[in-house]
C-alpha cells in the first residue's frame, strides 16, 4: 500500500488523545500539543474516568474550536477509546498522544518528516534510539523488546520498539483495517494489521519521559500477556 506524497502544507494532522483518570497532567499535555503548528485539531477521548478528567476536557474545549470530544460511558480501555477517536478525525495524518507527559509533541516534525517526503504510510517511534529517556524499569524494558522480537517474527518487520505510544498514520491507512482489541492490544494488532496491508512503516527516534506507577502508569503484566496473545492472534488469524 504505497499512498503518493503529502506535502507539509497539505498535511491535516488529527491528534487522537485516549485519556483515562489523567486530570494531573491533562492541561498540560493539551497545552503542549496546541502549542505547535502542526494539529489542525485534537480529539480527546474519555474512557469513563472517575476522577475530574472529563470536567477539565470540557474546560479546554470551551477554550478552543479545535478541541473536540468524545465520552465513553463504560471503562473500556485504550484500544477503544483510539477506535473511537479515529472514527471522529477530519484530518489526513492521525498521530496517537497519550495524556500523560510521558511523550513529547515536540518530536510531532520527526514523526510526520517521513511522510511528507513521501516515502512512508506510517511512522512509528522509537524510544530507544538515543534521545533521552528517563531510566525506569528493567523488567519492563526486557518485556518490551521481547514482544517487539515476537511481532518482528510473525510481521517479518525490523521494529525496535512496537509498543511505543508514537505512531502516525495516513488516515487512508486506517481506513483499510479494522481493529478490534479494546486494551493494550492495539498496539500489537495494528503493527500485525498495517504490515500485511504492505504499509511502509519507518521509525524515528524519540524522547521518552516515562513515569511510576505512584505517578499513574497503568499497564502491568496482564497487558503484557494479553499482548503476547495477540501478537499469536493475529499472526495467524487475518482478520
Amino acid at each position: 500500500m504505497n499512498l503518493p506524497a503529502l506535502s507539509a502544507a497539505e498535511i491535516r494532522l488529527s491528534v487522537v488523545m485516549p485519556a483515562y483518570n489523567e486530570e494531573r497532567t491533562l492541561r498540560m499535555i493539551v497545552a503542549r500539543v496546541l502549542a505547535r503548528p502542526e494539529p489542525v485539531e485534537l480529539v480527546i477521548v474519555d474512557d469513563c474516568s472517575s476522577d475530574g478528567t472529563r470536567e477539565v476536557m470540557r474546560e479546554l474545549a470551551a477554550s478552543d474550536p479545535r478541541i473536540r470530544l468524545v465520552f465513553h460511558e463504560v471503562n473500556q480501555g485504550k484500544g477503544a477509546a483510539l477506535h473511537s477517536g479515529f472514527a471522529a478525525v477530519t484530518g489526513n495524518v492521525v498521530l496517537v498522544q497519550d495524556a500523560d507527559l510521558e511523550y513529547d509533541p515536540d518530536d510531532y516534525p520527526k514523526l510526520l518528516s517521513p511522510i511528507q517526503k513521501g516515502v512512508a504510510d506510517a511512522v512509528f517511534g522509537n524510544r530507544f534510539g538515543g534521545y533521552e529517556s528517563r531510566v525506569l524499569f528493567f523488567w519492563h524494558s526486557v518485556g518490551n523488546r521481547g514482544l517487539t522480537l515476537l511481532s518482528n517474527m510473525f510481521t517479518n518487520l525490523n521494529l525496535s520498539d512496537m509498543e511505543v505510544c508514537y505512531k502516525a498514520f495516513r488516515k487512508e491507512l486506517l481506513d483499510a483495517i479494522t481493529l478490534r482489541e479494546k486494551r493494550f492490544g492495539f498496539e500489537p494488532e495494528v503493527t500485525a494489521k498495517v504490515a500485511r496491508l504492505g504499509a511502509r512503516i519507518y521509525e524515528v527516534p524519540i524522547s521518552y519521559y516515562g513515569r511510576t506507577y505512584a505517578e499513574g502508569k497503568k499497564i502491568g503484566m496482564r497487558d503484557a500477556l494479553r499482548a503476547f496473545w495477540v501478537i499469536l492472534k493475529y499472526g495467524f488469524v487475518r482478520t
